[in-house]
């Protein structure tokens, strides 16, 4: 009888998985959204890929941000129990060196930098090739942190610059989640 219901229950399995069930769609789109609450910094930041090969396209609004240019990345985790810093660095899986968005050489986390007007809002509206949100190098899961400065996108000639673009503190940040697809 046992022999029985472990049978029956990997065949329950079995099929749950070929019908979809327990695994995301491979193809179609994929929508994401990530939401800044940490303190004076608020926003949304939504993400969609029309298909797996396709660019990500991130757009939103952050505000409660001092005027000027801020690093813009995604980070290894998605984890904010100790706020921004446990995030991790940036999302690195080929180990590059930082750089621009469309530098050959840089983490595929890498979004160069945001600007607030004088209204502490920055409007978001990038299309980036490398990231994905789904698959082996999907960003699901991860964070996006905004920083205090302007990221000098590996630039800066010392080897701060060639990890994080020398974009300084971590004013901001949220964990990208799964969004419904209309």
């Amino acid at each position: 009888m046992l022999n029985y219901l472990l049978l029956l229950c990997a065949a329950a399995c079995v099929h749950a998985q070929h019908a979809g069930f327990l695994t995301p769609p491979r193809s179609g789109p994929k929508k994401a959204t990530c939401v800044f609450t940490s303190g004076d910094v608020r926003g949304v930041i939504h993400l969609s890929q029309d298909r797996v090969t396709s660019p990500v396209s991130v757009t939103g609004e952050i505000s409660g941000l001092s005027t000027g240019l801020h690093g813009f990345h995604v980070h290894q985790y998605g984890d904010l129990s100790n706020g921004c810093t446990s995030a991790g660095g940036h999302y690195n899986p080929f180990g590059k060196q930082h750089g621009a968005p469309m530098d050959e050489n840089r983490h595929v986390g890498d979004l160069g930098n945001i600007e607030a007007l004088s209204d502490g809002v920055a409007r978001i509206d990038i299309v980036d090739p490398q990231l994905r949100l789904c698959g082996p190098l999907s960003i699901m899961g991860r964070a996006i942190v905004v920083h205090a400065l302007q990221d000098d996108l590996g630039r800066g000639g010392n080897e701060e610059s060639k990890k994080t673009g020398n974009a300084g503190a971590r004013v901001g940040c949220c964990v990208i989640g799964t969004a419904p697809v209309s």
